[in-house]
């Protein structure tokens, strides 16, 4: 009888890490936009261009963006940023709006946004040199609670209000359990309300659209938290890096796991 050849059950391991990725540590952007830029053919890997995200790389490569070289991965860094109103969270826009990015100091590293706030929305933006450590946080399994003061003008239902903790779906569009609570009332006019409002997803423009199909007008929409970090007294318009002893206490698990994975 023919001896039969013991088959190999481990997985392949691959030399280097997936460009994308090298793309988010070196803080160019997050994995996804990385996609797009090599969709464009604005990247290449030792003088050739990519067509494919489908590569690995080391720190061999020479990576180029629109022919500049990234930077090699640095400590990995965030800022709380008190974003004001007016202002969008992209590098640059079409309509010619005045963005996030223009308003950073220039000694700041090229940063990209934790999630996004849109262009009325004001409060905590947190900005990272980690592309790689952005993801993360905005996958909705990780479950960031997102901490937001909202001014609405409308008829409030407050048992109505207590039924979002069950969920909603908006246009086809299902919204985990939300927790929304009336903070205090306008003494001049008390159709403006201040709610409390905790989301755990962060769907694009989910706080407004969920108060709109309340029948509601958000007046002025801030986020106060994401995650354990705290807006606090931050000045609108200021920015301060959070310091690297409660970066590690806040962020141990992805530390530990990048850690594992370069074994």
């Amino acid at each position: 009888m023919p001896r039969m050849e013991k088959k190999d059950n481990k997985a392949k391991t691959y030399e280097g890490e997936r460009i994308a990725k090298r793309l988010a540590r070196a803080g160019v952007c997050s994995r996804r936009d990385a996609e797009r830029l090599i969709a464009e053919g604005r990247v290449a890997v030792d003088g050739k261009k990519l067509i494919s995200p489908a590569l690995n790389v080391t720190e061999k490569n020479i990576v180029t963006v629109d022919g500049k070289p990234i930077d090699a991965p640095e400590e990995t860094r965030i800022w709380r940023y008190h974003k004001p109103a007016g202002t969008i969270t992209t590098a640059r826009d079409p309509q010619g709006r005045p963005t996030v990015f223009e308003k950073l100091p220039p000694e700041m590293p090229r940063v990209v946004s934790v999630g996004r706030l849109d262009f009325n929305t004001e409060g905590l933006l947190l900005l990272t040199n980690d592309g790689e450590l952005a993801r993360h946080m905005e996958l909705p399994q990780n479950a960031w609670l997102r901490h937001y003061r909202v001014r609405v003008h409308g008829a409030m239902d407050a048992d109505r209000l207590k039924k979002l903790a069950d969920g909603v779906t908006i246009s086809g569009i299902r919204y985990d359990g939300i927790k929304a609570e009336i903070e205090k009332k306008q003494k001049a006019d008390a159709s403006n309300v201040w709610l409390s409002v905790t989301i755990r997803e962060g769907k694009n423009r989910e706080v407004r659209k969920i108060m709109e199909h309340m029948g509601l007008q958000v007046t002025r929409l801030i986020r106060t938290s994401f995650g354990p970090f705290q807006l606090g007294t931050l000045p609108r318009g200021n920015i301060e890096e959070v310091p690297r002893r409660a970066l590690k206490d806040s962020l141990g698990g992805f530390f530990a796991q990048r850690k594992k994975a370069k074994k």
